[in-house]
């Protein structure tokens, strides 16, 4: 019962509604009795303290967190715009709830059995030993074939495994976002709607759009995979990682100028540096966690304390670098985005 009203309340944005005020958007985070909390959003407080109770790796709640930043960002930007009299069609509003139940069942606090195995976001992603799956045949055809070319060394391998790895993720991540919106599709059919008539047909419309566009990347993804598997890495290519490829194949295919392609080009730079320091955190955060149990289980309480304060550090560390740089990832899509649809409105 308690996890019905759990999933119930997550379905719904209504906490967001109210009136917007520069004080709570800028106060330090708080409940009802005082006591400091991670999130400015009550819901949000929810999600994280029943994370901390569940059994995620410390990089997996890192990434939970850097998420629900993420959505905070999101939920106080259009708070503002609701007080300001835009998102009258609640098109903005829909995008929110979506955006939040993608995140419960991205983690396994949907009510449904998350099954997203639980190493893909630890140290194992750098392994390349035999049998390694990404419960796709496709991939996993495309994947043995390249490991048996022999067109690859072992970097160019772990490199190509990234871009695997983040393609399964894509997948994962469509799959749980077609479930969601059949699911609300379902649970509001018979419900009364605020948003009716054009309005409403206006959100689902723009729902089916997202799922379109996100398939369209899907196979512009595998095309990619299916290239570099038969042909392997070219010298010129531009970047390692798969976020920042992702990204210049969506710019070079937005018809932008030779100018902004370069000034493009810089920032990705930029950003995969910061995507690789991420990395290299969320590294050092598993295996700090790992040596934190070694020290428990001896009982030394003064190693304890220790390995307990250089893990709060590198935990704090990366949940901000990784809401940085999903941010920073955030405002990059949205940039190709714009200046994309103005060169074809040209």
């Amino acid at each position: 019962m308690k996890l019905q009203c759990f999933v119930a309340l997550c379905l719904g944005v209504g906490v967001m509604a109210g009136k917007y005020t520069r004080e709570m958007n800028e106060a330090k985070p708080s409940d009802s009795d005082g006591q400091t909390v991670e999130f400015r959003i009550a819901k949000l407080n929810q999600v994280w303290e029943k994370a901390k109770r569940m059994q995620l790796s410390p990089v997996r709640l890192a990434e939970l967190h850097s998420d629900l930043k993420i959505q905070e960002k999101d939920e106080m930007q259009w708070k503002k715009l609701k007080a300001e009299g835009f998102d009258e069609n609640g098109e903005k509003e829909a995008q929110l709830r979506r955006n939040f139940n993608v995140i419960l069942a991205k983690y396994g606090m949907d009510g449904k059995r998350d099954t997203r195995p639980l190493e893909s976001n630890s140290l194992k992603d750098h392994d390349t030993k035999e049998g390694d799956a990404f419960d796709d045949p496709r991939l996993d055809k495309l994947w043995n074939k390249a490991k048996s070319s022999g067109k690859f060394s072992n970097e160019e391998l772990l490199s190509l495994k990234r871009e695997f790895q983040h393609h399964k993720d894509k997948i994962h991540e469509y799959n749980i976002l077609m479930d969601t919106i059949s699911r609300t599709e379902e649970i509001h059919k018979n419900v009364i709607s605020p948003l009716e008539g054009d309005a409403k047909e206006h959100v689902l419309h723009q729902k089916h759009t997202e799922l379109k566009q996100k398939m369209k990347d899907l196979n512009q993804g595998f095309e990619r995979l299916r290239k570099l598997s038969h042909e392997g890495f070219t010298e010129d290519s531009e970047f390692r990682e798969p976020r920042v490829i992702e990204l210049w194949e969506a710019a070079k295919r937005a018809n932008l100028s030779k100018d902004e392609l370069d000034s493009l080009k810089e920032e990705l730079h930029h950003f995969e540096t910061k995507v690789e320091k991420h990395t290299h955190y969320q590294e050092q955060l598993e295996l700090s966690h790992q040596k934190l149990q070694h020290v428990e289980a001896l009982g030394d309480k003064e190693h304890i304390k220790r390995n307990q304060e250089k893990y709060n550090t590198l935990s704090e560390k990366t949940r901000d670098m990784g809401y940085k740089m999903k941010k920073h990832l955030q405002d990059l899509s949205n940039k190709i985005s714009r200046q994309g649809l103005q060169h074809n409105e040209l």
